[in-house]
């Protein structure tokens, strides 16, 4: 008797919006120390972050492969902090005298290519000033003869002495400046070695390019070593070249970057064959990087296979993590984190201990996983940002919870805008009901994105079979096809319990207004809900929400996106809210959030239709039924 007891004993709501524990203890976080380098200021990727500094000390290359916003770029940076700054090295390209399309290189220790030109120039200045000595001289001798003997013929042969004195030095100066070097690299003054994003660079950014000249005669042109342009590759040398999305480079620039990461050089031509610079060529141009290449999961299966090889071969590849353990430990991280973005923008005020928490608190929420923190950080970053500006707009000098709320609300992604519109439209047209009761109707949730949930209204109807021999379960709504099965797994449960043949009836489903599109099973507990209330004809309340994946055997299981459904709920005016014993961990909601609901974790389909369906002599016979024939755990 006891056992059936617990069994009857009607699912009481579960307790949300807890104060959390930090970790550190601070009023605000310009109290909270901020690392001084950037290898200590990657929150939660410490796999990648050893990867880094071992990289960074044998000099090899590393493929980041996750998700946007995970810290991919920051890793990078943090390796060019890592490396020397001794062995940095000027290049400069020199004419050669002997072929003009094929300019030297030459490499100096930093801060000598400086040196070097400056000389150059100083003696080039000097020739200068010898040549504007002659032509005062010729102009002085020019004037005398006039003095002497002032006639047409004089005043003509001195005009044309002087003009042809001119050309003459202006050829004699071409030939001089041309003798000047040019400082490709500029490492002077660097204190750290480069870091240089090439990121989405064109064949000529990355690879070096020859400008086009089009005088290239009569003594007019530029010099082919001035027109010589380094690419990112060789303003990487001695550092890091940092490429994210690597995959858009075309397969022939891969090609290019793995000969320049194998040869450790790679000369400079022009790269369109229609200009004059296609005939340059200079001598190979150092350029000994570390290559951090970064991208999707889809990047590797386009990336050139021998450049993905060599980085293999020669270096790393790191996964990074989206989510880290709910710890103390990871939250004073996070605290940390929300610090640096404060320092980082310049333009902030620092944060309360109650805005932190929020942070925090999103971040639990956006993990998506049970006793996990999200590690999109840029996407956090955002929210903090977006927190600052709003407690500026309002004269504050700190940036307290209720600007944190109100930033969420602010900088919401187009799915969430999606979303808000798409309930406050339901709710116009009178869609999503939250009050009263209905047969065969019911509120489920869904979502739309990663984070943004819907209230997913869905109603059934039975009626007697139009064929003779079997009735049908029929759908309408945009549904995927994970979903129509989910639906079809529910007459399994109802031809257990009912105990008569179903099908005498065609049961229809229908989505309401499901424009959107629906994919998964999560709505199983909310189909089989309606079915049941139109089979036995009783109420479904509507002030309840369900979400939930239903087995044939009636045990509720675990689905996702727990926390963005409850808080579309919320936003519909909904009290209470059905989701699987599974999930309860998953649920993060703010304090003001959680009063507003009742969520009921529950775990076979008896649970759901006890809170559900309306009390009443039909329901408990419908309870007791379902609980004699369902091979339910008790």
């Amino acid at each position: 008797m006891g056992e059936e007891e617990k069994v009857r004993e009607k699912p009481l709501p579960s307790e949300y919006g807890e104060k959390l524990d930090l970790g550190v203890e601070f009023e605000t976080t310009e109290e909270i120390k901020v690392p001084e380098k950037l290898i200590d200021q990657v929150i939660g990727q410490d796999h990648a972050v050893e990867v880094i500094k071992t990289a960074a000390t044998q000099r090899r290359h590393v493929l980041l492969i996750g998700e946007p916003g995970t810290g991919k770029s920051m890793l990078g940076q943090a390796m060019a902090e890592l490396l020397p700054t001794e062995n940095l090295e000027d290049i400069l390209v020199f004419p050669n005298p002997e072929d003009e399309n094929m300019p030297k290189i030459k490499t100096v220790p930093a801060c000598q290519g400086r040196r070097i030109v400056e000389k150059y120039r100083e003696k080039a200045k000097s020739q200068e000033n010898v040549k504007s000595y002659i032509l005062l001289l010729v102009m002085f001798t020019v004037m005398f003869a006039l003095f002497l003997q002032f006639t047409a013929t004089t005043l003509l042969m001195g005009i044309f002495v002087i003009i042809l004195t001119m050309m003459a030095l202006s050829n004699m100066r071409f030939r001089n400046t041309v003798l000047v070097p040019k400082l490709l690299v500029d490492n002077c003054g660097r204190t750290k070695a480069p870091f240089i994003d090439a990121t989405g660079a064109h064949a000529g950014a990355l690879l070096g390019d020859v400008r086009h000249d089009p005088f290239q005669s009569g003594g007019l042109g530029t010099p082919a070593h001035e027109r010589v342009e380094p690419g990112m590759i060789h303003r990487a040398h001695k550092g890091v070249l940092f490429i994210d999305e690597i995959a858009t480079l075309s397969l022939k620039m891969q090609q290019s970057l793995l000969t320049a990461m194998q040869e450790k050089k790679f000369p400079i031509t022009g790269q369109s064959e229609l200009s004059s610079g296609a005939m340059v060529r200079t001598e190979p141009v150092p350029c000994d990087f570390i290559l951090v290449a970064a991208g999707n999961l889809d990047t590797i299966e386009k990336m050139h296979p021998a450049l993905r090889s060599r980085i293999r071969g020669y270096g790393y590849e790191v996964y990074m993590r989206t989510t880290m353990p709910d710890t103390i430990e990871n939250r004073r991280k996070l605290v940390q984190f929300v610090a640096q973005e404060v320092k980082r923008d310049g333009k902030i005020p620092h944060f309360t201990r109650e805005a932190v928490e929020e942070i925090v608190r999103e971040a639990q929420k956006r993990a998506g996983r049970k006793g996990h923190l999200t590690l999109r950080l840029r996407d956090l970053g955002g929210i903090v940002r977006a927190a600052g500006d709003i407690a500026i707009k309002k004269g504050k000098k700190i940036v307290e919870r209720e600007d944190v709320l109100e930033a969420l609300k602010l900088a919401k992604p187009l799915e969430k805008q999606l979303a808000d519109w798409y309930i406050e439209r339901k709710k116009e047209y009178q869609v999503i009901k939250s009050e009263g009761s209905e047969i065969g109707r019911v509120n489920g949730l869904a979502v739309i994105g990663e984070e943004s949930g819907i209230v997913l209204p869905i109603e059934a109807v039975v009626a007697p079979a139009a064929s003779k021999e079997e009735g049908k379960i029929i759908v309408t709504g945009k549904l995927g096809e994970i979903a129509k099965e989910a639906v079809q797994n529910v007459s399994a449960i109802i031809k257990r319990y009912k105990g008569e043949d179903i099908s005498r009836y065609d049961i229809h489903v229908q989505f309401l207004q499901t424009y959107e599109g629906v994919e998964g099973d999560s709505a199983s507990i909310s189909v089989a809900t309606a079915v049941i209330s139109a089979l036995e004809n009783i109420p479904i309340r509507q002030d309840v929400a369900m979400t939930g994946s239903l087995s044939v055997r009636g045990e509720v299981l675990p689905i996702g996106g727990a926390t963005p459904k409850i808080e579309a709920a919320i936003e519909a005016g909904i009290k209470k809210v059905i989701i699987p014993k599974a999930n309860e961990k998953d649920v993060f909601l703010s304090p003001d959030k959680a009063e507003k609901i009742e969520i009921y974790p529950v775990e076979r389909i008896d649970e759901v239709l006890e809170i559900a369906l309306e009390d009443s002599p039909a329901k408990d016979e419908l309870l007791r039924k379902i609980r004699e024939t369902l091979p339910l755990a008790h």
